[in-house]
C-alpha cells in the first residue's frame, strides 16, 4: 500500500481507536488517545514556528512524548532528529551546529538540563497536552523525514539523514499487518532499531509495552505481566535477562520471537538461550543507520544450528552485497574475511554503501561478522579484530564476560588488552595461556584487567574507548 507518513494520524491511527497503543510508566494509551496528542503535538509545533523542511529536536528515552514529537514533526512536512538523551550539553550544541535545528527543541522532563541554555524555543512534556491550533498535515516530498545519528563510539556521531521516500518504502510493508501482537520497545528511539521498531508497532496497530530504559528485573515483570509476543533487543541484554536469577521462574510463555542484533551473539549465549526458551523463535538480523536497518535475517531453525547459529543470516531479498580487501574495490573470494559493501533500496543514499564492517560470507550463503575497521588492533603490523580475541577468553570456564581493544604503544603502534569478568580468580598468566593454545600467540592479551563488568555504550555494544581507558588506569 501506498504510506502518507505526514497524514498517518488521520488514517491509520483512526482505524482501531480504541485498541491500547501504547503502555508504558504513566499507564495504557488508546491509539485514539495516541492520535488526539499528534494532533495537539502538531498545533503546537506550528504555533512555535515550526515548517516543512525543519529540524526539530527530540532529547528523550522512549516515552509519549518522544514517539508523538516524532510523528507530529512528520505531520508537518519536517525532520525528526531524535537524539541521545545522555549527551550532555556541549555536545548536543555541538550536533545542533553540525546539522542545524528550527526553532523548536522537544525534551523530557527529565532532561531539561541539556537543552536549557539553548535559544531556541524548548517544548517539554506539555507537548502531549490539549492544544487549540492549526494541526492540518503539511507534507514535504523531497525532505528528510529522520535525521538519525550514529552510535560515536569512534568519533563525533554522524549525521545520516533518512529521506522521505526510504522511509515510506521500508514503512509500508508493515502498514496492513494481517493480526496485531503485543510487542516491546526497549531500546532507545534514537538507535535505528528501536525507532523502526517502535514505527512498525505503531503505524501496523499493534500495542507497545514501552521501556524508558532496559533493565533486566524489569524486562522479565513486564513480559510477564502485558503476555509481550514480539521485540528487539541487544545480545548483552539478552545475556542479562538469562543470567537474571528470575528468568527460570518468570512465565514467558507468551514470547513468540526474539529479533536480536546490533552486536555479535556468541556462541555460548544463543545455546544459554534457545535452552533457556526452547518455544521462542530466536532471529538475528544485521544492518546498520545507513542501511535503515536490517539486511540480513535467520531463522530460528538457524538458532539451532552448530554452525549458523553464529551467522547473522542470509540476506533478504533486494540487498546486493561486496565483500572487498579493506579500503579498496577488490573482491575477496567466498569464505574470506573482509570490508563490506551494501546496495539496496533501504540504503539512505543511492550506490554503495561501505559500511566498516568486516563480514565473511560462506558457501551456503550465510553472512557472519567478525568486527569492525575501526576496531581492528594493529600490533607491530599484525592486524586482527578483537572478537576473535574475546570469542577465545570466553571459552574459559571462568570467564563471564570480556572485552578487548588495542592499547597505544610507543613500541608495536597497539598491544593487546582485554578488560575481563570472571567467576572466580584466576591467573593472568592462565587467561594467557588458554588463548594461546586457540588462537595465534601475538593475538594473546598482553594486558589483562579484572573488573565487575565490562563497559558499554548506551545500546549496550562494548565502548572500547572506555576499555582502554580502564586499561591504561588499571
Amino acid at each position: 500500500m501506498t504510506l502518507d507518513l505526514s497524514a498517518i494520524a488521520d488514517d491509520l491511527l483512526l482505524r482501531a481507536p480504541s485498541r491500547v497503543a501504547l503502555i508504558d510508566p504513566d499507564g495504557t494509551w488508546t491509539f485514539g488517545e495516541f492520535r488526539d496528542a499528534v494532533l495537539a503535538a502538531t498545533a503546537r509545533l506550528r504555533a512555535a514556528g515550526v515548517a516543512a523542511g525543519d529540524r526539530v529536536l527530540i532529547v528523550d528515552e522512549p516515552s509519549r512524548v518522544s514517539l508523538v514529537s516524532v510523528f507530529a514533526a512528520l505531520r508537518l512536512g519536517a525532520t525528526a532528529m531524535p537524539t541521545n538523551p545522555r549527551l550532555t550539553r556541549a555536545e548536543i550544541n555541538t550536533l545542533i551546529e553540525l546539522t542545524g535545528v528550527g526553532p523548536a527543541v522537544i525534551a523530557g522532563r527529565q532532561f531539561q538540563d541539556r537543552v536549557a541554555d539553548l535559544e531556541r524555543l524548548v517544548i517539554g512534556a506539555e507537548i502531549i497536552a490539549p492544544f487549540n491550533g492549526d494541526a492540518a498535515a503539511e507534507p514535504a516530498p523531497g525532505q528528510d523525514a529522520l535525521l538519525l545519528f550514529t552510535s560515536g563510539t569512534t568519533g563525533l556521531p554522524k549525521p545520516v539523514p533518512v529521506p522521505w521516500q526510504t522511509l515510506t518504502a521500508r514503512l509500508a510493508p508493515y502498514a496492513d499487518a494481517p493480526a496485531t501482537q503485543v510487542r516491546m520497545l526497549c531500546l532507545p528511539i534514537h538507535h535505528v532499531g528501536g525507532l523502526l521498531g517502535a514505527m512498525v508497532s505503531i503505524i501496523g496497530g499493534h500495542s507497545l509495552v514501552v521501556m524508558p530504559r532496559f533493565d533486566a528485573s524489569d524486562w522479565l515483570r513486564l513480559v510477564e505481566e502485558h503476555r509481550v509476543q514480539m521485540l528487539f533487543i541487544v545480545p548483552t541484554m539478552l545475556s542479562r535477562i538469562v543470567d537474571h536469577p528470575d528468568c527460570a521462574t518468570t512465565d514467558l510463555s507468551s514470547l513468540e520471537t526474539i529479533t536480536y542484533g546490533a552486536s555479535p551473539m556468541t556462541d555460548d549465549l544463543i545455546q544459554r538461550l534457545t535452552a533457556a526458551m526452547p518455544n521462542v523463535g530466536l532471529v538475528n538480523t544485521f544492518g546498520q543507520t545507513e542501511t535503515l536497518g536490517g539486511i540480513t535475517l535467520s531463522t530460528p531453525e538457524d538458532a539451532v544450528h552448530p554452525v549458523h547459529r553464529t551467522s547473522v543470516g542470509k540476506l533478504v531479498p533486494g540487498v546486493q552485497i561486496r565483500i572487498v580487501t579493506p579500503g579498496t574495490e577488490d573482491e575477496l573470494p567466498v569464505g574470506t574475511t573482509g570490508e563490506l559493501l551494501v546496495q539496496s533500496g533501504q540504503n539512505v543514499v543511492d550506490g554503495w554503501i561501505r559500511t566498516g564492517d568486516l563480514v565473511r560470507l560462506d558457501a551456503d550463503g550465510y553472512l557472519y561478522p567478525e568486527g569492525r575497521l575501526s576496531d581492528t588492533i594493529n600490533r607491530g603490523g599484525e592486524k586482527f579484530g578483537p572478537v576473535e580475541v574475546e570469542t577465545a577468553l570466553r571459552t574459559h570456564p571462568l570467564v563471564t564476560d570480556c572485552a578487548v581493544a588495542g592499547v597505544p604503544d610507543p613500541e608495536l603502534n597497539e598491544r593487546v588488552g582485554a578488560v575481563v569478568v570472571v567467576s572466580e580468580p584466576v591467573d593472568v598468566a592462565e587467561l594467557q595461556t588458554w588463548c594461546a593454545e586457540r588462537i595465534a600467540k601475538y593475538k594473546t592479551p598482553e594486558l589483562v584487567v579484572f573488573a565487575d563488568e565490562v563497559p558499554l555504550t548506551d545500546m549496550s555494544k562494548v565502548d572500547r574507548k572506555a576499555v582502554v581507558r580502564i586499561i591504561q588506569e588499571g
